[in-house]
């Protein structure tokens, strides 16, 4: 499993700050944070964006994320998708292969708000596999809807789309109504993103995004997880996602070098290291 970083963990740094400091501690992979990388959009060029991702030896290998896309209607439908078109191209233009798309169920849905979910899912699959990129749906503790892992999956299912699989956050899988036999849910082959964080001394239902820490640092089960993960190979990109506001006023280097070193321990035999350092210590 290769780890990578989402740039929401440093959210108070801006784009073209974020990258020279992850390449200098040694990250490889990132997960971009799309409404940071639109805003660089607004003064640079897409070109900018992807010379300077090649000059720091960073790999965006996901993105983050894309909502509005399940249930909405009219007028609010249209806003919602064209914006989705237009991230198609950025991530097209970047060599992105996956991008996280979170539910919009806000109120307990009818029979009609599923089948058209299933429907607008395999319509967004369908337009995004045309641009090389895969969907991954990710359960959210705070849906109405697609809170859980498996009624995630069962909608996935629901849809027939073949180009989308699950983002699994564990913080959303310990916070939320999942239970531990719905990892058996999971195949390589749907499972296309992780997301990991940690928790310590919050109530599981008192829970929020700003309460995340780095892995290995709260009371979070994470090994047997990812010891799941890898008996049936998923060997895709874990990203760390800590969206904690403290984190976000701290010098990005300090926090992104103490990110690594934890993703690495928490990864322990799983983790996947870069050819070129795989080649070395072949040698």
């Amino acid at each position: 499993m290769e780890p990578c970083i989402n740039q929401a963990t440093t959210l108070g740094t801006p784009f073209e700050a974020d990258l020279p400091a992850y390449s200098r501690v040694g990250w490889q992979a990132i997960e971009l944070w799309m409404t940071k990388l639109e805003e660089f959009l607004r003064t640079h060029s897409i070109a900018e964006a992807r010379s300077m991702l090649e000059g720091e030896g960073l790999r965006p290998v996901a993105a983050s994320f894309q909502g509005g896309l399940m249930l909405s209607q009219g007028a609010e439908r249209a806003t919602h998708w064209d914006h989705f078109r237009r991230r198609l191209d950025l991530l097209a233009d970047l060599n992105v292969p996956i991008l996280v798309v979170v539910p919009d169920f806000v109120s307990v849905p009818g029979p009609d708000d599923l089948a058209r979910s299933a429907a607008s899912i395999h319509e967004a699959a369908e337009l995004a596999a045309t641009k090389g990129v895969r969907l991954a749906l990710e359960f959210q503790k705070t849906a109405r809807f697609c809170a859980s892992l498996d009624t995630t999956i069962a909608l996935i299912a629901q849809s027939g789309a073949p180009n989308v699989g699950v983002c699994f956050d564990a913080f959303h899988y310990y916070t939320g109504p999942s239970k531990f036999e719905d990892l058996g849910y999971l195949t390589a082959e749907n499972l296309a993103l992780v997301q990991l964080s940690d928790l310590s001394g919050v109530p599981r239902e008192l829970a929020s995004d700003s309460d995340r820490i780095f892995p290995g640092d709260g009371d979070l089960p994470l090994g047997p997880i990812l010891d799941h993960f890898g008996r049936i190979g998923y060997q895709g990109p874990v990203s760390l996602e800590v969206l904690n506001p403290m984190f976000w006023e701290m010098p990005a280097d300090r926090v992104v070098g103490i990110a690594l070193q934890a993703m690495e321990r928490t990864l322990g035999d799983w983790l996947t290291l870069p050819e070129s350092e795989a080649t070395e210590e072949e040698g």
